[in-house]
């Protein structure tokens, strides 16, 4: 198997300072803050980040799931939302909401359904994240 590397730099305090996360691949590098991650400053933050490596991870699972099932996937379409908040007293992950669109000629959507609960829990993201409540809406267009 393989193993991915990115690095993060915080320079200051919690609240007034800055810093910098940057994938190894050299893919993606940005800023990070206290107001990018707690409140809607501008920058990213590790959740952004996380909500894009579950989208990412699930619309490839959900492929492969559906191909392994005989139905050809044309397009899957997934937007992750991540929340934070306070879970006894301490910032958490504690929901995570996958929005899916897939096209998949032929297939009903009662078997579309069961596949794609099963990605939901199987993929390598949703199985990282288990300790968070996964929540999926998946459709077929």
């Amino acid at each position: 198997m393989t193993t991915r590397s990115a690095e993060a730099v915080w320079n200051g305090t919690l609240r007034e300072g800055n810093g910098v996360m940057k994938m190894r691949s050299g893919a993606y590098e940005g800023p990070f803050t206290f107001a990018s991650r707690f409140e809607e400053g501008e920058g990213t933050n590790p959740e952004e980040l996380v909500a894009a490596a579950h989208a990412g991870c699930f619309s490839m699972a959900l492929s492969g799931d559906l191909g392994r099932a005989g139905h050809t996937p044309t397009r899957i379409s997934t937007t992750a939302k991540v929340h934070l908040g306070p879970v006894d007293g301490k910032p958490t992950v504690h929901t995570i909401e996958l929005f899916s669109e897939a096209e998949v000629p032929g297939i009903d959507e009662a078997t579309f359904q069961e596949i794609a609960n099963g990605t939901k829990q199987n993929c390598p993201i949703s199985r990282l994240l288990a300790a968070a409540d996964i929540k999926l809406e998946a459709k077929l267009v």
